[in-house]
């Protein structure tokens, strides 16, 4: 490069300049890359032990372990339907080394629901990618003198308010699951919201409320039992894991609700490290084991891009919305 003058001297030095701190900047950030993980992964879970996050989260976790190199660690922060755990996921470093599984009340609903949240889905989080969709049932005790969907809302009817349903929290999929079948049969069921599925699952079995809707990945080994009757699936078809138990939308026109889990990280992780923890997480859910596994309790694998992700959380958080306001439940 010829240099003409002491001015030009200058912007050679500048330009010259610019470009070795480009070079460090770039080598920095490739070394991060290839350094991650220095330490082992926290993956946060809003709910207690025992509910269906839980579980795929434990799942897969050990198998993300030996990929990565590090251990992942699952941390149960549960509480205020799931805002504890996600306000400490948004807060957390954004190296690459905290994850956060969340769901569609967690990454959709809730800021629908609560008008003054320590965080903003949107702007604190990065999507990864789309875990599993969950596949819901609608459950009873057996005490509970219902077989069908026809059944339930004519009880339902004609005891307005007298029958409980447990949730994994208020905004949660299962609260709003009913809510929904609240809102198209006209019926009215009494909301009874929990810190998680498990300690839900665990009044229902007892007896002390009357039905749910929750995941096939919980319910399947009760309903198995005979310790809980499945009434009907909520999707749009029928799982092959309980092929007898028809669908909602078999005696309630149009009702269709499926659950889903997806992955996402502080906003600030470096766009590098969220590209490996992607590669990483996707390989693992759709190695045919671990994909034959989730299946086999209820999930079925996703494993999209960030891109496809984020545009579908946006979509979630404007449909579940609408359900909100017709089911008029009421911001917290």
């Amino acid at each position: 490069m010829e240099k003409v003058g002491v001015g030009s001297d200058l912007l050679y030095t500048r330009v010259a300049g610019f470009g070795l701190a480009l070079l460090l900047a770039t080598l920095s950030a490739l070394a991060g890359a290839q350094a991650f993980p220095s330490k082992p992964i926290r993956w946060i879970v809003a709910f207690p032990p025992g509910g269906a996050v839980d579980i795929v989260a434990r799942m897969t976790g050990p198998r993300l372990a030996a990929s990565l190199g590090q251990q992942v660690i699952v941390d149960n922060r549960a509480g205020a339907a799931g805002i504890v755990g996600t306000d400490i996921a948004a807060k957390s470093p954004p190296d690459g080394h905290t994850w956060f599984i969340g769901t569609l009340g967690n990454l959709a609903a809730n800021p629908m629901l609560y008008t003054k949240l320590p965080f903003d889905i949107v702007r604190d989080f990065a999507p990864i990618t789309h875990v599993v969709d969950i596949w819901f049932i609608l459950i009873a005790h057996p005490s509970l003198p219902v077989k069908s969907v026809k059944e339930l809302i004519a009880l339902a009817k004609a005891r307005p308010g007298e029958l409980n349903f447990s949730s994994s929290g208020a905004g949660g999929g299962p609260h709003l699951a009913v809510e929904l079948l609240n809102s198209m049969a006209g019926t009215r069921m009494t909301h009874v919201p929990y810190k998680g599925s498990g300690p839900g699952m665990t009044d229902l079995l007892a007896g002390q409320v009357q039905l749910t809707i929750d995941s096939v990945v919980q319910s399947l080994p009760y309903v198995k039992a005979g310790r809980l009757r499945g009434i009907a699936i909520t999707g749009a078809k029928r799982t092959p894991l309980l092929p007898e138990v028809p669908t909602v939308g078999e005696s309630l026109r149009g009702y269709d609700v499926t659950n889903w889990f997806g992955l996402v990280v502080p906003a600030a992780t470096p766009p590098e490290i969220r590209a490996r923890i992607h590669a990483e997480v996707v390989k693992v859910l759709l190695t045919p084991d671990i994909k034959e596994r989730l299946l086999s309790m209820g999930a079925e694998p996703v494993a999209n891009t960030p891109e496809a992700f984020g545009a579908f959380m946006k979509a979630e958080t404007a449909k579940w919305g609408k359900v909100i306001r017709d089911a008029k439940i009421p911001a917290q």
